[in-house]
């Protein structure tokens, strides 16, 4: 059995932190956000080959996840030679895979879930399915592009951006799907071609057995700064059950190789990892992540921040809930406001506000 990831979006949401670091990679904690995905297909025994649909900075994606070995999988790239579009990248993924094939399992490259996905693939089979896609509901469909089904289970209906008065429920697509790889033959080669406005609509319309299974339970799309940022939170109030908080929810998660000196104030939940510093006086607030080799100097203040590795909060800075990539620089007395986003090697200068 064999899964494709689709990862070949420029993160242009997520950007400036995507300009050097493709969104598949971006680490969520000491993480890369794949890994995450990748450990949900560990779950399906069956699932002996992943297929990585690339076409935004390949190489630095295959640079982090390699061959799989030290994961227990055997990762595959395809890259396409042109966005391709949902479905031409799936077509384009399929057509590298190796040896035989049963249903294909496809993830969008923004998903974070913990879905049941042996149960997903049950259904499936149950049904005898020609694909089979998981809904999620939404708080506001209107954002969205609902999925109707019938009384069976069955979808019946797609319905982009919908007003008010076209809303009969309240499940969209989760950017998960099981597909009969047969059932790939209508995507033309090599050409644009959206799996949502082409494939989807052409099973409906042909009568096919085109199953829904409806997941309840957490779903995310991280491909914005509040969407990512969130990711962490959830995590670290064990929303989410994953490393480095499982279990541990609501604490301070300090790694052993840290240092944090005394007279430092640790409040939690909070992540602090190998060859960072805290000097004495200062104060890491809660929901705040500082990466490797973060450096928070005497009589700081980081406060909700998450700073990717190697940034240096200088003494007397007080950081609030921002993103700042790798190499960063805060200056002595400076001040960042909530909801700034700040790309690697950024500098703010001493007794500088932003």
């Amino acid at each position: 059995m064999k899964a494709i990831l689709l990862a070949g979006g420029k993160g242009t949401r997520l950007r400036p932190l995507t300009l050097h670091t493709p969104k598949p990679i971006v680490p969520i904690f000491d993480r890369p956000f794949l890994q995450y995905q990748l450990d949900l297909l560990r779950q399906v025994a069956e699932i002996d080959e992943v297929v990585l649909s690339l076409n935004y900075q390949p190489g630095r994606i295959e640079e982090v996840f390699g061959n799989g070995e030290a994961l227990g999988l055997r990762l595959r790239y395809a890259v396409e030679p042109s966005p391709l579009g949902t479905g031409g990248a799936i077509k384009f993924a399929a057509s590298q895979t190796s040896g035989e094939t049963g249903p294909i399992v496809v993830f969008n490259g923004d998903v974070f879930t913990s879905v049941d996905l042996p149960a997903v693939i049950a259904l499936h089979r149950a049904r005898k399915a020609k694909a089979t896609i998981v809904l999620t509901p939404v708080d506001n469909p209107t954002a969205y592009g609902l999925v109707e089904t019938d009384e069976a289970g069955n979808v019946s209906a797609f319905v982009e951006k919908p007003s008010a008065d076209q809303i009969r429920c309240d499940t969209i697509n989760a950017g998960i799907y099981v597909l009969e790889p047969e059932t790939l033959d209508r995507i033309p080669a090599e050409t644009v071609y959206s799996i949502e406005r082409g494939y989807f609509p052409s099973l409906v319309q042909n009568g096919e057995t085109f199953v829904a299974y409806v997941y309840r339970g957490y779903w995310l799309d991280i491909g914005t700064p509040e969407k990512y940022r969130q990711a962490h939170r959830d995590i670290m109030d064990g929303r989410f059950p994953a490393a480095p908080f499982l279990g541990r929810a609501g604490e301070s998660v300090v790694h052993p190789e840290a240092r944090v000196e005394e007279g430092a104030t640790i409040v939690g939940p909070c992540f602090i990892d190998a060859g960072a510093v805290v000097k004495r006086g200062a104060r890491i607030g809660p929901y705040t992540v500082l990466g490797r080799h973060t450096h928070v100097g005497e009589g700081a203040v980081v406060e909700g921040a998450v700073l990717w590795p190697n940034s240096w909060v200088e003494c007397e800075a007080h950081v609030g809930a921002t993103l700042a990539g790798r190499h960063c620089h805060f200056g002595r007395h400076s001040r960042v406001s909530d909801g700034t986003m700040f790309g690697d090697k950024s500098v703010v200068t001493d007794f500088s506000q932003v």
